[in-house]
């Protein structure tokens, strides 16, 4: 038996029904087609940048045209799929048509102008008609970061992108040069800074691949693949669907664009299936919307916040997804153990193993997915090509997928290089915009005095500027994508931060961690909320769950920050113990929050259980927290601390709580 029918197989893992339909354009088959053609456009272009084939002529384009052609086509697309109202037209009105024929004129003429723009500096002195269209062009990129966004990214581009043209007249604390707005433009435009910066270069570069290895995963049946797996490995524990839900989404944060788009994936096959043995509604929402949270930064593939991350910090993809290996790995352990203490406190045992699939059916139905994901590593990792690497294997997969049941034919080609065209064009939308605060930032010099000013007002207090750090982080990732946020927080806070004495990557990481947490934090959890639609249960008791079973990840980020060993940066010796001593925090800090310890039983309810709960919780905080590092507390006294508040725990639900529970069974 499987989960998942052979035509879900072939379909897309996207948000459907009425979320999806006010978001997206519902295009007619032309447009589908069309879209299907710009989007094989833009990825001859980058493979052919990429790989530098010189379009098989020797011809090597210089890169700022390849940003120009491929950027054009890029934002004309986020006009194809995004309305302009969340009335969802089938239509692409004459307007957005206008734009797209604006968009190929003006993109048009810098990629034929290119080596002038770049020999004669045209983002200092641009001739009027360059003027112009750099202003009609910084418009345009706006408009489009507001569709794919949403108004939070329009209103913060629109601030910090304006921001050099009365930065004179702000507060001395904040206040800069300003430039005319003319000048703003050329330099937005036509610089290396801002719209042609680090995420447009980054999306061009090294994200492309991922996402079209992403969306192929989908259309030839991987998603289908991990849930069977996880089912077919985890189904008949206790409690094993839950469990299913954090290996499925795990796997799925791979494809997936973010934790919407997971949940809404994984949640109708999970939440049903935990229901079914006895979770709430409200609970089995709450696992949902955490995996599939948690799924986003899940290394191998962890989108497109971690390849901006390895660009800021000069150093290599894989170190920065190595480095997420263990955070990611006690933030699934933390909802496994809480999921395991909820199942034993509340009796529920998994599915009958006759209703799940078989692993070695699974296993012989795709076992070329968990090949394409090992060679993909293999050339990530041994052979260092992190720009080809996705490439060949979306090649791989989509070859070996012609000999199996999922094989496609030329309409669901075409139907595949069109999603693949709605998330490039999305995610270029936004990156696009985003540039713009870079340039805005850049061109005043105001960064570097920002987090000068954090700094000094946390009065160099390491910790203070943390808080902040995870407030403002938090605050962001509510209005904006996890990726906008963590772009504008490495420019801002992350210097304050490293200014202080902290690693540069746990610093990085931070921001991202903390980012992601509006995900699953009332009052905006939008993972939760989305699993609450598929669960039909009120948003807020999921967003509350979703925030109790996903607690520990708000400790983690501080974890590594105190001591990157927790990020692998130490030596072996102290990664091991810093491991070790965080997976036994992290199991009592899950027992403590359901309040059931594996070989103890359950802790208890009512004041006594409170009791008994917190001082086991202190001992798995003090036990997670790493030795070394900020604070410098010795391993000897960490486990002292430790082992003291277990204990008093333990003898406390022995005096307080069995005679309790003895009389009530009684």
């Amino acid at each position: 038996m499987t989960f998942t029918s052979d035509d879900s197989a072939e379909q897309p893992a996207t948000p459907e029904g009425k979320i999806e339909n006010l978001r997206y354009r519902v295009l007619s088959s032309r447009w589908r087609q069309v879209m299907a053609v710009m989007t094989f456009c833009a990825i001859v272009l980058a493979i052919n940048q990429i790989f530098n084939f010189g379009f098989f002529v020797g011809y090597v384009m210089l890169d700022s045209r390849y940003m120009y052609l491929i950027t054009g086509v890029m934002l004309a697309m986020v006009f194809i799929v995004f309305p302009a109202s969340r009335h969802s037209p089938r239509h692409v009105p004459w307007y957005d048509l206008a734009i797209i024929a604006l968009i190929a004129v003006v993109f048009a003429y810098f990629a034929f102008y290119a080596e002038r723009i770049v020999l004669e500096a045209w983002e200092y002195t641009a001739p009027p008609v360059g003027e112009v269209l750099a202003l009609m062009t910084w418009a345009i990129v706006m408009e489009a970061g507001r569709r794919a966004g949403g108004w939070p990214v329009f209103i913060i581009v629109a601030l910090f992108s304006l921001y050099p043209t009365f930065a004179d007249m702000l507060p001395t604390v904040i206040a800069a040069l300003s430039i005319p707005l003319s000048d703003a433009a050329i330099f937005h435009v036509l610089g290396e800074e801002s719209l042609f910066g680090l995420p447009m270069r980054v999306f061009a570069t090294l994200v492309f691949g991922f996402l079209i290895f992403g969306i192929s995963l989908q259309y030839t049946g991987g998603g289908p693949f991990f849930i069977n797996l996880a089912f077919a490995l985890l189904g008949h524990m206790r409690g094993g669907p839950a469990k299913v839900a954090i290996f499925s989404s795990g796997l799925m944060g791979s494809m997936s664009g973010g934790p919407i788009s997971n949940v809404l994936t994984t949640g109708p096959l999970s939440i049903p299936a935990m229901q079914r043995i006895g979770f709430s509604r409200e609970y089995a929402s709450g696992v949902e919307a955490c995996a599939s949270t948690g799924g986003v930064f899940m290394p191998p593939i962890m989108g497109a916040t971690a390849f901006v991350m390895a660009s800021f910090l000069n150093i290599s993809y894989v170190t920065v997804a190595i480095a997420a290996i263990v955070p990611s790995v006690l933030y699934f352990f933390g909802l496994f153990m809480q999921i395991d203490a909820y199942a034993a406190r509340h009796r529920l045992e998994g599915l009958p193993r006759e209703e799940l699939p078989r692993l070695g059916t699974v296993f012989k139905e795709g076992w070329y997915f968990i090949a394409v994901f090992v060679a993909l590593i293999w050339m990530l990792v041994y052979l260092q090509r992190e720009a080809v690497a996705p490439f060949y294997a979306t090649a791989l997969l989509l070859l070996i997928n012609q000999f199996t049941k999922h094989r496609l034919s030329v309409g669901k080609f075409m139907d595949l290089v069109a999603t693949m065209g709605r998330l490039l064009a999305e995610l270029a939308g936004i990156l696009a915009a985003i540039g713009l605060i870079i340039g805005g930032l850049a061109v005043t010099g105001i960064a570097g005095t920002i987090a000068n000013d954090l700094v000094y007002l946390a009065g160099e207090n390491v910790l203070v500027l943390l808080v902040m750090g995870a407030l403002t982080s938090f605050i962001l990732g509510i209005g904006m994508t996890v990726t906008a946020a963590y772009i504008f927080l490495a420019i801002v806070l992350v210097p304050a931060l490293t200014n202080s004495g902290l690693d540069p990557l746990a610093s990085h990481m931070f921001v991202m961690y903390w980012g992601m947490l509006s995900f699953i934090t009332p009052p905006v959890a939008l993972a939760a909320f989305a699993a609450a639609s598929v669960a039909h249960v009120s948003p807020m008791r999921a967003g509350i769950e979703a925030m109790r079973l996903g607690a520990i990840i708000y400790f983690v980020p501080f974890f590594f920050v105190f001591n990157p060993a927790l990020l692998l940066q130490g030596g072996a010796l102290e990664n091991l113990q810093a491991i070790s001593t965080a997976l036994l925090g992290v199991a009592l800090v899950s027992a403590a929050l359901q309040g059931y310890l594996i070989g103890l039983g359950e802790l208890g309810r009512g004041s006594r259980g409170t009791a008994v709960r917190i001082l086991i919780g202190i001992a798995g905080l003090t036990l997670a927290l790493p030795a070394g590092g900020l604070f410098g507390f010795s391993q000897t006294l960490l486990l002292s601390l430790a082992v003291v508040f277990l204990v008093a725990g333990i003898a406390a639900r022995y005096l307080l709580v069995l005679p309790l529970l003895a009389a009530t069974a009684e």
